[in-house]
């Protein structure tokens, strides 16, 4: 499996592009899972339903299926920081692209998604400068890049190139789970 990240601070636009990523590498019959980062106390379930009674019972794992998919949830007795690896070693290993959007400051090859100030986002500051993760950079004014750069870049709002270029460096991007501390 190939593993990339779409890093970038929130506004930039690294949902949408993921989003629009996901279906140009279906369009190549490529199948793709996505690593999401949360920064706050989520829940996928719902109260009164099967699957929260049983975790609200005390269970530590609920895993719910049917014919079309599977949710599993795990409740840690103790708060848990768990890394982008821990996540990638949770999935099914028959996929060819897991893209990973937030953990801007993991050790993975990332897309960073940059943006300049306009009227309506404030800016913020890049991160390839700093990070040597960053192996390309989809914006929408590479004009305004902060620094000049030999990394790649891509444009922000073309996710079929965006894709290209990830098929075409692919080797690049294959994970080997060896190589990271779990």
């Amino acid at each position: 499996m190939n593993v990339v990240g779409f890093a970038g601070y929130s506004g930039s636009g690294k949902t949408t592009l993921v989003e629009q990523v996901i279906k140009a590498l279906k369009q190549q019959g490529l199948r793709v899972s996505v690593v999401k980062h949360a920064h706050h106390n989520f829940d996928i379930d719902q109260p009164g339903k099967d699957t929260f009674r049983h975790r609200s019972a005390g269970a530590f794992e609920v895993v719910v299926a049917s014919k079309q998919r599977l949710a599993l949830m795990r409740e840690f007795e103790q708060p848990a920081q768990l890394n982008v690896h821990h996540l990638i070693a949770e999935l099914y290993t028959g996929v060819d692209w897991v893209l990973v959007e937030g953990f801007k400051s993991s050790d993975l090859l990332k897309i960073e998604v940059w943006r300049a100030p306009t009227d309506a986002y404030a800016g913020m500051p890049a991160l390839y400068p700093n990070d040597d993760f960053v192996v390309a950079i989809a914006t929408d004014a590479p004009q305004n890049l902060p620094q000049p750069t030999m990394l790649a870049v891509l444009d922000l709002n073309d996710a079929p190139s965006v894709a290209r270029y990830l098929i075409e460096n692919a080797q690049r991007f294959d994970y080997n789970p060896d190589n990271y501390a779990l």
